[in-house]
């Protein structure tokens, strides 16, 4: 016991050294925070009907159709060289296909980053400078318009930004919300819940401008979301655990606040749910993987599916640096190792429950670099149900009853897990 608390106390210092060092991205590009508060209804928001792009590799032009003026501010980034627009929420009905490059723009996605704010980031060819931004009225039969116009630089000019304390927060106002969510915002000190219960904490993957892996017009978000949420259900109603999702709706979290939440409220367990994809040329790939986090990942797959998957912050128009190492990894060794034991305990009994009703990876448990795993006192898994790129896995995963009979195995295996760490921890106290 005098042990466990010596590690506890070890890694409560790591954690508190890791948090006051720097974060370089973070301060270049203000990101939402926290998770934790619900959307809006999205009756009153502005409408975004059409947007394109004109010009050449020297000069473009972007042009947004709105039904109403909003504000927004914009920044550059580099590597990979980015422009990123923040407006407050936007209801976007571009047509498909919305998001093709064109002259200085390779291609550009939007979507909602945070409740209140959506984003539009453009991936550009090299580097550009914003030589004129501004959002004109409707008149003369034409909508309201957004307008930013780039020029091409080189990459001396592009680098010569305002400090990060000299650039605008790029934080679209938002009204005052209603109560939170989730209970801890990700910066708050950790804290027991009230009632005593495990807390499970369940993470939709991707949200927001993030759509995760795309096929026959399904995307990944909208999937592990509407997984996530029926596990959520099914747990609830057994009413043995404290169930928190780290979004409920289709809302952008930054990966490092994902597991934070987790961390905050000292969770017996965090879930995260994805849906691969093989493009075309690599072949076809089926059924269901558990994931735990490891330095070095266990095949090629495993770390093609990381290193896609830690892409997510830049994907949003931003990175968050990955938590300090060379004092922290010292320190947590021992609580770390002790976790990472428990998730391997997990998957195990996950994958026994998830075969006898789901069809399983012909290699169904494996292990990679995942950030949003590396929680160092939270036994953490990530599961891809399925591959979208699959006709058999996609039709399976739109299917309420195919989620039924998962959702259901899944919770079997946490109740099965809990049970024994609880009844380990009733044991030695």
């Amino acid at each position: 016991m005098a042990s466990r608390t010596n590690q506890r106390v070890l890694l409560g210092f790591a954690l508190l050294c890791a948090a006051a060092l720097p974060c370089a991205d973070s301060s270049r590009l203000s990101a939402a925070e926290s998770p934790s508060q619900p959307s809006v209804a999205t009756a009153n928001f502005p409408i975004a009907t059409a947007a394109r792009l004109a010009g050449d590799g020297k000069q473009t032009r972007f042009i947004l159709d709105l039904d109403q003026t909003v504000s927004f501010r914009v920044t550059t980034l580099a590597d990979p060289y980015r422009v990123v627009v923040d407006v407050p929420q936007v209801n976007f009905q571009l047509a498909p296909g919305s998001g093709a490059g064109r002259g200085l723009v390779k291609a550009f996605r939007y979507g909602l980053v945070m409740p209140g704010g959506s984003r539009i980031v453009f991936d550009l060819t090299g580097p550009a400078k914003i030589t004129n931004s501004y959002v004109l009225e409707a008149a003369n039969g034409q909508p309201a318009r957004l307008v930013l116009e780039l020029e091409e630089v080189d990459r001396a000019a592009f680098v010569q930004t305002p400090a990060p304390e000299n650039r605008p927060e790029l934080r679209p106002t938002i009204a005052t919300a209603p109560p939170a969510t989730v209970p801890a915002a990700p910066d708050e000190a950790p804290q027991k819940p009230s009632d005593g219960r495990p807390v499970v904490v369940i993470d939709p993957g991707h949200g927001g401008i993030d759509n995760g892996t795309q096929s026959s017009g399904e995307s990944e978000k909208n999937l592990v979301l509407a997984f996530g949420l029926a596990l959520r259900d099914r747990l609830e109603k057994a009413g043995k655990y404290r169930v928190v999702m780290t979004r409920d709706d289709d809302t952008f979290i930054p990966l490092n606040d994902r597991s934070k939440i987790a961390r905050n409220l000292n969770a017996a367990l965090f879930v995260s749910i994805h849906a691969d994809a093989l493009p075309k040329a690599e072949g076809d790939a089926q059924g269901a993987t558990i994931y735990t986090l490891s330095d070095k990942a266990s095949d090629a797959e495993a770390q093609r599916l990381a290193d896609a998957e830690n892409r997510a912050d830049a994907i949003a128009g931003f990175n968050l640096a990955e938590e300090p190492t060379d004092v922290a990894d010292i320190l947590i060794d021992l609580t770390q190792r002790e976790t990472r034991t428990f998730s391997n305990r997990f998957a195990h009994l996950l994958m026994g429950e998830m075969k006898s009703t789901v069809r399983m990876h012909k290699h169904p448990l494996k292990s990679a670099g995942f950030r949003v795993l590396k929680a160092p006192d939270v036994p953490s898994v990530l599961v891809e149900i399925g591959y979208v790129s699959n006709k058999g896995d996609l039709e399976h995963l739109v299917s309420e009853g195919w989620r039924s009979k998962a959702v259901g195995s899944m919770a079997q295996a946490i109740d099965t897990f809990l049970a024994k760490r609880m009844a380990t921890a009733g044991a030695s106290n």
